[in-house]
């Protein structure tokens, strides 16, 4: 056997209850997993600027922030699996923590077999080659810098624009919050722009109908953000 072989899939749990996190460490660990615990928001976007984890298994009523808002911030920037755990049962909740980028929801009570399942089965299925993850876009060097180009013709975006469907453009499906959006741009978030991101995704909406008029390559998840849907 290999040392690559060897490794094991290293999974963060950020839960603020001890007994809940012991229970999921325990039967992690017991199903070969390596495993480590933060019991704060703030702690967990914090550790994975040093550790590359294979998934996050993320509560969503934290004393400091809630796992929606970590689950927003980590998406600016990482792209593992995201399984939410929560007390909360409302379909409202279940939708909105999948709407913002995560690939799983557990309600509590829960079977922690049933949870070391799940993760099992999310790592099998990330461990394939998708035929999605490709960009849909094109970015080719132009004399202004860079442009994007769609059916083999140039999209003439302002330098903003091009910001945000460059970000958009590595993130294909994931719902972009406008505060995401906002820090892509390199808005301050309390600057009060909010709308303004309205108005250019509107503008780049009308450039990519333009050159494709019968596909709609922007989506808007009304309530939650925008998202750059595959071809």
């Amino acid at each position: 056997m290999s040392a690559s072989q060897n490794i094991k899939p290293q999974i963060l749990v950020v839960e603020d209850e001890q007994s809940i996190a012991d229970t999921v460490i325990h039967v992690l660990k017991n199903e070969g997993f390596a495993v480590d615990w933060v019991s704060l928001g703030s702690e967990a976007i914090a550790r994975l600027e040093q550790t590359a984890y294979s998934l996050m298994i993320l509560d969503v009523g934290l004393p400091d922030i809630t796992g929606f808002d970590v689950c927003k911030k980590i998406r600016l920037s990482h792209d593992l699996p995201i399984i939410f755990l929560t007390a909360r049962s409302e379909e409202i909740d279940r939708v909105v923590g999948l709407e913002i980028g995560g690939d799983d929801y557990v309600t509590k009570p829960f079977s922690p077999r049933e949870l070391a399942a799940r993760v099992k089965v999310i790592l099998k299925r990330i461990a394939k080659p998708a035929v999605n993850e490709q960009p849909l876009l094109q970015l080719q060097p132009a004399a202004c810098g860079c442009d994007f180009v769609l059916n083999s013709r140039a999209l003439a975006l302002t330098s903003i624009e091009f910001k945000l469907l460059e970000h958009m453009n590595r993130h294909i499906g994931k719902v972009m919050s406008r505060e995401q959006l906002l820090d892509a741009g390199g808005f301050s978030l309390d600057a009060g722009y909010e709308r303004n991101i309205d108005n250019h995704i509107k503008s780049l909406r009308a450039k990519l109908r333009v050159v494709d008029p019968d596909t709609q390559y922007i989506k808007t998840h009304r309530g939650f953000g925008y998202s750059l849907q595959g071809q």
